[in-house]
């Protein structure tokens, strides 16, 4: 399916959800009414005393109508459902998402070398704009897409998966709308864990040795009951099964307890492997995956309802009558013995379906993204590197008619670009542009760009660093700490870093000396880059030819009274501030000295 405007395809199906949804609820009004109406028939023929068997009738009518009208709630509530994933699609569109996905705060990491810098996570944050994830394997995996770079060869096999999922418009909101709690809590790694644990209730003859003495007990009882045989042979039985769930008993209520949260997670995936099974895909990569949720005599969701059910009869043993009853059928203790053979059946497994489920999340998040925005394109990868060129740069979290487009190239011959300008000018956001950007690139997606063409690069950045209380620690040395981290970096690997305002947190004197240093061990370890600066003495050390570096600017223009940014870089050093101004334009007295 091919669709070259995303809003007109989302709008259009809004207002067939829509419409579909205004329809279920007129049902859902004339249902309910037609219960009451019947509610009053049958108290109608109790005032004129009917005979009571006339009351079958509409006692019949309710239960039919009671069932209908249940059905006709959870369709209501999946149209609803389908109406809000499209006004979601369309906020997006519109720049209006922020607050309403899922931001990913739980991967925050300080000592990442770029992910709060460039706002990977968090309200607002890339991940909120492209996560629709529903399980947790599958934001973790969109997650640590983000945060590392895949190889070439990686990053071309998804962008070959996403371009076929871009247009997959039914597979993404049928995901969306697998049930409004699908995300809850589905824990990979203990998931996996517990598919790999070694069985507890290994025991053959003892799985069969259980139903056995049942069918003994009720043998030997009814025998007692009905044809006069003697209580011992019932007794002797009796004793056996109690004995037989005494010796188990330590290892069947492990295996109930460990079951509780397992159980519950899986049969939250169920959902998605239903949906994802039915999809036939052409692309290499899709074709793999799809090949993962393949196993030999059922399909995983298959098997995972099967678990599901075990889980269901599991609880049911707090009920009133199996307290009394599930003693005298091992009821606890068989079911354990099942949910043990079907662990080692299929828990192995788990990891192997997780880990597809959460990569086809990602792939098809990205995918999301992709739709939305069809002007962006796929990155082109060198061999030859460092390199990054970008023609028409722009912001991924900007709004289209807000985000002002810079070209940038940076190789062997123009290592570093010094960046200086007024306040607000847009240094950071430039910093950030090209930060973002690379993420995508390397994270398989398109990019916001007319074109990126760019080698395998690292990515490290100092842009928001923040003391920390509780370790202790000033700002400056934190952002020593980072500075330090990048070096280490370029020392094994191509690095392309973003340095804002380096070292502004001491003296002019110390920061010249210190960022230079810094600036030509990164360049000489063969790192490119960017770095923003208030103090133009650093801007002298383009001057020095072995470090490969030019100056660019922002600037910004006074008309009547209000300072208007354009948020294009240009080359050189530049040549005005605006602090004073700004500083009088909300009434600070910022007048000269005398």
């Amino acid at each position: 399916m091919v669709v070259e405007d995303p809003r007109s395809e989302y709008l259009r199906r809004l207002e067939a959800r829509r419409a579909e949804r205004d329809r279920q609820e007129r049902r859902h009004r004339t249902l309910g009414n037609l219960r009451l109406v019947t509610v009053a028939a049958a108290a109608a023929m109790l005032w004129i005393r009917l005979p009571g068997v006339a009351l079958a009738f509409p006692a019949a009518v309710f239960v039919i109508l009671l069932i209908v009208h249940e059905r006709a709630l959870r369709r209501l509530a999946h149209t609803q459902r389908a109406v809000a994933f499209y006004e979601r699609c369309l906020n997006r569109l519109d720049g209006r998402w922020r607050g309403e996905g899922e931001t990913g705060d739980r991967f925050v990491d300080p000592s990442h070398p770029f992910a709060q810098d460039l706002d990977l996570f968090g309200r607002g944050s890339l991940f909120e704009l492209i996560s629709t994830a529903r399980t947790r394997a599958g934001e973790e995996t969109l997650a640590r897409w983000l945060m590392a770079p895949a190889p070439v060869s990686e990053i071309r096999s998804r962008q070959a998966a996403i371009e076929e999922l871009r247009g997959r418009i039914d597979l993404r909101e049928d995901l969306a709308l697998l049930g409004e709690n699908i995300r809850s809590g589905v824990n990979a790694s203990a998931l996996a864990a517990w598919g790999q644990q070694p069985p507890v209730l290994d025991h053959p003859w003892a799985r069969l040795a259980a139903p056995i003495l049942v069918v003994l007990l009720v043998v030997t009882l009814a025998g007692w009951g009905w044809m006069g045989w003697p209580l011992f042979p019932a007794l002797l039985v009796g004793g056996a099964m109690a004995a037989f769930s005494l010796h188990f008993k330590k290892r069947v209520m492990h295996v109930v307890h460990a079951l509780e949260q397992p159980g519950r997670d899986l049969s939250l995936l169920a959902a998605v492997l239903v949906r994802l099974e039915r999809e036939e895909f052409t692309s290499p990569r899709l074709t793999a995956l799809r090949a993962k949720l393949e196993t030999a005599g059922s399909p995983p969701s298959r098997q995972i309802a099967r678990l599901s059910r075990l889980v269901e009869l599991v609880d049911s043993r707090d009920h009133l009558l199996l307290r009394f009853a599930g003693p005298l059928v091992l009821w606890t203790t068989q079911l354990a013995f099942a949910v043990e053979a079907w662990r080692k059946r299929s828990g192995p497994s788990v990891e192997r379906w997780l880990a597809a489920v959460g990569e086809m999340e990602a792939l098809t998040a990205l995918a999301g993204y992709a739709f939305e925005h069809p002007a962006d394109p796929f990155p082109e990868f060198v061999d030859e590197g460092p390199y990054f060129e970008g023609i028409g740069l722009a912001h991924p979290l900007l709004p289209e008619d807000r985000a002002v487009r810079n070209d940038l190239r940076l190789d062997r011959n123009l290592q570093l670009l010094i960046v200086s300008g007024s306040n607000m000018s847009g240094k950071t956001t430039m910093l950030r542009t090209v930060g973002v950007n690379l993420v995508l690139a390397q994270a398989g997606a398109p990019v916001r760009a007319r074109r990126l063409r760019l080698s395998p690069l690292s990515l490290g950045a100092s842009i928001r660093v923040h003391d920390s209380l509780e370790q202790g620690l000033s700002r400056f040395y934190t952002e020593v700490l980072r500075l330090r981290q990048l070096v280490e970096i370029a020392a094994g690997a191509r690095l392309l870093f973003l340095l804002d305002e380096i070292l502004h947190g001491t003296n002019s004197h110390d920061r010249r000396i210190g960022a230079a240093a810094v600036l030509r061990t990164l360049v000489q370890r063969g790192a490119i880059g960017l770095v923003t600066t208030h103090d133009l003495a650093l801007t002298e050390i383009a001057d020095d030819p072995a470090v490969h570096a030019a100056n660019v600017h922002f600037q910004d223009e006074f008309v009547e009274g209000r300072i208007v940014f354009d948020y294009k870089m240009r080359p050189g050093v530049v040549t005005k501030s605006n602090a004073l101004e700004l500083m009088r334009s909300v009434g600070l007295d910022v007048s000269e000295a005398v």
